[in-house]
């Protein structure tokens, strides 16, 4: 028997992909590149949008609680019939040409970014009352005689007014210049003041200005800047990404005073007097303010069709159309209507 021999295996070369086959392969590739580029795309557009809109929140908020610090203690001290609408001489020969509690777009202070307004606060920070104290005599110019002359401390700040408000009221922020015994001696004093009131601000007077500028909510402390200078020394920004400010008052408006605010109570004329018809600085109970904020990424595309809204935009709308490319930027608005606790405590007035 012949023995079995095996049939040689001859081993084939390697073989290569098909034309067809590196084509499928090939789409197939660029397919799942274009899925994930589109995924990329969206959550980079979402997580943009995302950041963009928490800049915005943040730097808004920010803002605004800057703001309403000093809004909720505007008037201290002053907000009275003696000195509301006069005109104050501050140190530095820097004077108000118009005293109030708030002020809405004052001459004193220099205009923001166009289509925005500007706020000037003061308020005092003495202890005393807000009534102040009768000056009950005088035994010179810068002598006074007070009731109580130990509720004042050396270098508190004082503003002396007459029994019989002067036309026109002009005032003077006065400084006691020595530690109160049985009387008060002022720094610059003043004549024919027996009878009149002396309101106590304490040590740190607070005059401070508000405007936006170049995308920034800026501030003036006009007890040591002239806050109606454009010079960059005078104004410190404190919050960035703030592009428009808008401000009311809120008025009693009813011809017998009633304490409460009216629907067409809401403008932004300035009281010149504290009793003055329906619209005196006795009639002005709050402010309605509205803030925007911008984020800080300028998108490829349009993102913004419109401006934000706010409840006065029939009156004064925010408008954004100075910034350049506006509608390329995410915006929050914060919008708030703040009481004046330091005008309202006198309730109705009377005469007013």
């Amino acid at each position: 028997m012949k023995p079995l021999r095996m049939k040689p295996h001859h081993r084939q070369g390697p073989r290569g992909f098909s034309l067809v086959e590196l084509m499928v392969g090939l789409v197939i590739g660029l397919l799942a590149v274009v899925i994930v580029m589109q995924v990329f795309r969206l959550s980079e557009g979402m997580r943009r949008s995302t950041s963009g809109s928490g800049d915005a929140q943040t730097a808004g908020a920010v803002a605004l609680s800057m703001l309403l610090f000093d809004l909720r203690q505007a008037g201290q001290g002053l907000a009275t019939a003696n000195t509301l609408g006069c005109s104050l001489s501050l140190p530095g020969g820097r004077s108000l040409s118009n005293l109030g509690p708030v002020v809405i777009n004052s001459a004193n202070v220099a205009a923001g970014d166009a289509n925005t307004d500007t706020l000037l606060v003061a308020y005092g920070t003495g202890n005393g009352s807000p009534e102040g104290q009768r000056i009950t005599g005088q035994t010179g110019s810068n002598t006074f005689n007070v009731p109580a002359p130990t509720a004042y401390s050396l270098n508190d700040r004082v503003i002396a007014t007459p029994e019989s408000r002067a036309t026109p009221c002009a005032l003077t922020l006065d400084r006691i210049n020595a530690v109160p015994t049985s009387t008060l001696s002022l720094a610059t004093g003043a004549t024919g003041m027996t009878n009149g009131v002396l309101y106590n601000l304490g040590q740190a007077v607070h005059v401070a200005a508000y405007r936006v500028s170049g995308g920034q909510l800026a501030t003036c402390n006009y007890m040591t800047q002239d806050c109606s200078s454009n010079a960059a020394d005078n104004w410190a920004t404190i919050a960035e990404g703030v592009i428009s400010l808008r401000a009311q008052y809120t008025k009693d408006t009813s011809a017998t005073m009633d304490a409460i605010v009216d629907t067409d109570g809401y403008n932004q004329t300035t009281p010149t007097a504290y009793c003055s018809g329906t619209d005196g600085w006795s009639r002005v109970l709050g402010l309605r303010l509205a803030l925007v904020a911008r984020s800080g990424q300028l998108e490829k595309d349009t993102v913004t069709a419109a401006a934000p809204d706010w409840a006065a935009s029939a009156a004064l709308p925010i408008n954004l159309s100075g910034n350049t490319n506006w509608q390329r930027y995410r915006y929050k608005t914060f919008e708030t209507t703040l009481p004046l606790r330091n005008m309202s405590w006198p309730g109705v007035v009377t005469g007013c």
